[in-house]
């Protein structure tokens, strides 16, 4: 109900979502990460304090932001073996999903993350 009146201050933004499907063994023996990419529509934010207090406990450097998107957002899971989501803003910055704080995909269609910026 308020995204509507969210948005007119602060405008939802196209992102790309970059997310985790497996790797490829090259011939040397190494891997690379493949993903499924997708667009989805997204508002980023600051942090709140209580994040960046949870957020510190991860001992995770850099600039971190939050962000609402319609759709799942997922971090690194140590039980499932999957590394966290990369989503590119239209400024071309790519920022990781460290954690989800939020998540009410399955009854409201979108979920919160904290992110941090990646090295280009």
């Amino acid at each position: 109900m308020v995204s509507g009146a969210i948005a007119r201050i602060n405008p939802f933004l196209t992102v790309t979502l970059r997310h985790p499907n497996g790797v490829t063994k090259n011939a040397d023996f190494t891997r690379t990460p493949t993903y499924a990419t997708s667009t989805i529509q997204a508002q980023v934010q600051a942090l709140t304090s209580a994040e960046l207090s949870q957020v510190d406990g991860l001992n995770i450097q850099g600039e971190k932001l939050s962000i609402y998107a319609n759709g799942l957002l997922e971090g690194v899971s140590r039980p499932d073996n999957a590394g966290g989501d990369l989503i590119t803003l239209p400024d071309g910055s790519v920022w990781l999903v460290i954690l989800v704080p939020e998540n009410w995909q399955r009854t409201a269609g979108w979920t919160k993350a904290a992110i941090c910026r990646q090295p280009a």
